[in-house]
Formats: C-alpha cells, sequence, structure tokens
C-alpha cells in the first residue's frame, strides 16, 4: 500500500495521509478495529487518524448532557444518533462525529452534528458534511462554540435555527463550568427550568 504523509504529525493526537483510495481507507480502518479511541475522517482522498484524548471526550460529554438537560426539561423530542459513521464511498468522504441527534422525529441523516476540536487537521468537515446534507452543525474550540446553518452553503449564525430559544451565551458558560456535574444542575436552575 503506497500512501504519503501529507504533512508531519502536528500532535501527538492527529496523522494526515493523502491520497488514500477507499479500498485503502477500509483496509486501514480495518486494522484498527480493535482499537479503541481512534476517530477517521475521509474525504476526496485525504484521511485524518486522531487518538481521542481526555480533554476532547469530557467536552464532548458536558456539552451532550447540558443539550439532553435543556431538550428534556423544554420536551423537546430528540433522538441521539451518537458517533455513528456518516457518508459514503458515493460522496467521496465519511466521518464519525462526535455526537449526533434527530430533532422532534427519528430520520435517517442527523439534524444537529457537534464536532469538539482538540487539534485540527487538514480536511474541510463542513464540505462533507454539505454533502451529507446535516442541518446544522456545533463546533466547540477553545471554549467558544460556533454554530453552522445549511443553507446553500454553511452559514456562521448567532442563534442555532434547530433551539432556537436556547441561550448560547449561558451554554457556553456551562460547557466551561469548573463541574461537569454542577454544571447541568447550575444550567438548568438559571434557565429556570426543572428536568422532566
Amino acid at each position: 500500500m503506497n500512501i504519503t504523509l501529507e504533512k508531519p504529525i502536528e500532535t501527538n493526537n492527529l496523522l494526515l495521509i493523502s491520497d488514500v483510495t477507499w479500498t485503502q481507507l477500509e483496509a486501514i480502518e480495518a486494522s484498527f478495529q480493535d482499537i479503541s479511541g481512534v476517530r477517521f475522517t475521509y474525504l476526496d482522498g485525504m484521511l485524518e487518524i486522531m487518538n481521542l484524548s481526555l480533554q476532547h471526550e469530557e467536552a464532548k460529554f458536558t456539552i451532550s448532557a447540558l443539550i439532553e438537560a435543556y431538550m428534556r426539561a423544554k420536551g423537546i423530542r430528540f433522538y441521539g444518533k451518537g458517533s455513528a459513521t456518516l457518508g459514503s464511498k458515493n460522496i467521496g468522504g465519511k466521518k464519525e462525529p462526535d455526537e449526533s441527534y434527530n430533532i422532534h422525529s427519528k430520520k435517517d441523516i442527523p439534524d444537529l452534528v457537534i464536532e469538539i476540536i482538540v487539534t485540527s487537521g487538514g480536511i474541510d468537515t463542513l464540505d462533507l458534511y454539505q454533502r451529507i446534507g446535516i442541518p446544522e452543525v456545533w463546533f466547540w474550540q477553545d471554549g467558544v462554540l460556533k454554530i453552522y446553518v445549511l443553507q446553500d452553503n454553511y452559514q456562521l449564525v448567532e442563534q442555532s435555527k434547530l433551539l432556537p430559544n436556547l441561550e448560547l451565551k449561558i451554554l457556553t458558560k456551562y460547557i466551561n463550568y469548573y463541574d461537569q456535574y454542577d454544571a447541568v444542575t447550575d444550567f438548568l436552575k438559571e434557565l429556570n427550568l426543572n428536568p422532566m
């Protein structure tokens, strides 16, 4: 298998490889099948291999816990889809999101995808998600939440279209909170919500 490094490893957590065919991708994924904590992103021959850090996983869980508590307290029906792989050979890419949800009803494609960025690579995740047709993508990086809504292309917006009453400034405060458990409790208290 001939594959070349696009650039050196930026950190201990990320490797970027170019000119990878779909068949090679499948072989690489198969060789990692028994290794936990490794995530692949593939788009148009570029492969990103990332080792998930504790920081990444804690941020993912905190955001998920806050959003799910909010939706339950507001009576918003949701279906967690987790990190099930999205994409296919036909669109030239695939990725496991950090977290994903359907809002109001179950669908094949998530309405909302959440990505935690600890180490950034070279693959345009929004390009991949646009090909799939994900309506809304949230990126959490360096203590900041950015929301992109798919129109013709993704547009950076100030407010979620899926959860329009969610106060993002307050959500961000509790994502950055000193304690994960207290974050959910205090978040709901500040919003005057009781868990259902």
